[in-house]
């Protein structure tokens, strides 16, 4: 059932993304090129809207249910409800940016009110870990809140990233896989299915999405797909160790990674953390010469590379484990420093090889 509910879904996201893209030119959600922007004629946006409406198809006749929702003790209501009303409100909060760039306060507000669904009234909180070496650490009052942050977070790092025909769609296709993968290795078919559609979702709407695009998700693509993911995550893996928290950092290297890089960068330069600028990963790749169908492909191979160490993180020891985190960091840190992602002139690792290659001669 779940394989023809996909098809479902691709087939409808197809079928609804040129209504939609005729929708948003009647009602003036459209994206104007200006000097951040990549794209130079106005390209219609709400895009979000097809990737939602085929997924609620999806989602209705295939009626996916989390089977410990009614045993979290917390909750109001069952944690997918939760999930499906969060999921309007961030809909809504994104068309009404789509169609009338609302402030970014206002923006906050729907995506914190959004979350605040989902955990107080979904009950979705980690409240405490367990560690790698014995012990628990427990977060207390600050466990909603911390919740709160994770939700809105990633909400925003999807966002960010969508600045590339097909950038954000393509990469939350692979965290979607990812996820959906991993989920069917732990036996949880909610988050499995959930995510499954979802990527079905997104993938049907990058047959328009991709370079050249024809219509842009919007805000009201990037601010559900990242809502989704991110609450999908916690669910995926609520079993509270620091393992299973560090296993969805890793699944969502490319948006977390170029957020938390942004804010270094503009840290650097002493700007404010959320002046726009035109130095995220896309386009750095750009500046070094790759072509726009390139540099999408190229961060869809990193987007897929974190996926398949997510995978394998999940499965190792813990010394296994902290290897493969180890090698990655440098790894991270060595392409940052190369494509210039922190600055032109953040080249710490680069400039230590350097020195000890000269003190070798």
């Amino acid at each position: 059932m779940l394989y023809l509910t996909m098809v479902l879904a691709f087939i409808a996201s197809i079928a609804l993304t040129p209504i939609v893209k005729r929708i948003a030119f009647r009602v003036g959600a459209v994206d104007r090129p200006n000097y951040r922007k990549v794209h130079a004629r106005i390209m219609p946006r709400l895009g979000g809207l097809a990737i939602f409406a085929s997924f609620l198809i999806a989602y209705f006749i295939l009626k996916p249910q989390d089977p410990i929702s009614n045993a979290i003790e917390a909750s109001f209501i069952p944690i997918e409800t939760a999930i499906i009303i969060g999921a309007f409100l961030i809909i809504i909060t994104g068309v009404l940016d789509d169609m009338y760039e609302i402030s970014a306060k206002a923006k906050l507000i729907g995506q914190l009110v959004a979350a605040g669904i989902v955990v107080v009234g979904g009950g979705l909180e980690i409240s405490f870990i367990n560690l790698p070496f014995g012990g628990v650490l427990d977060f207390g009052y600050l466990s909603i809140p911390l919740t709160i942050l994770w939700i809105v977070g990633i909400t925003n790092a999807i966002n960010l990233i969508d600045g590339l025909d097909g950038l954000a769609a393509g990469v939350s296709t692979v965290a979607l896989l990812t996820l959906a993968a991993m989920a069917f290795i732990m036996g949880d078919v909610y988050v499995m299915s959930m995510a499954a559609l979802l990527a079905a979702s997104t993938s049907g709407f990058l047959v328009y999405n991709f370079h050249p695009a024809k219509i842009f998700m919007g805000d009201t693509g990037a601010l559900f797909l990242g809502f989704m993911i991110s609450v999908l995550a916690l669910m995926g893996f609520k079993n509270v160790t620091v393992v299973a928290l560090i296993i969805p950092i890793i699944m969502l290297g490319v948006p977390i990674s170029d957020t938390f890089f942004a804010i270094v960068r503009r840290v650097r330069e002493k700007k404010s953390i959320s002046e726009a600028d035109k130095s995220h990963l896309h386009h750095c790749l750009l500046n070094i010469g790759f072509s726009h169908s390139q540099t999408v492909l190229i961060i869809y191979g990193i987007a897929a590379l974190f996926g398949l160490a997510a995978l394998l993180f999940s499965q190792a020891t813990l010394w296994g484990g902290i290897l493969l985190i180890s090698v990655m960091l440098v790894a991270i840190e060595l392409f940052v420093e190369v494509v210039g992602l922190a600055g032109k002139n953040y080249r710490p690792l680069l400039n230590l090889v350097r020195l000890k290659g000269k003190e070798q001669d």
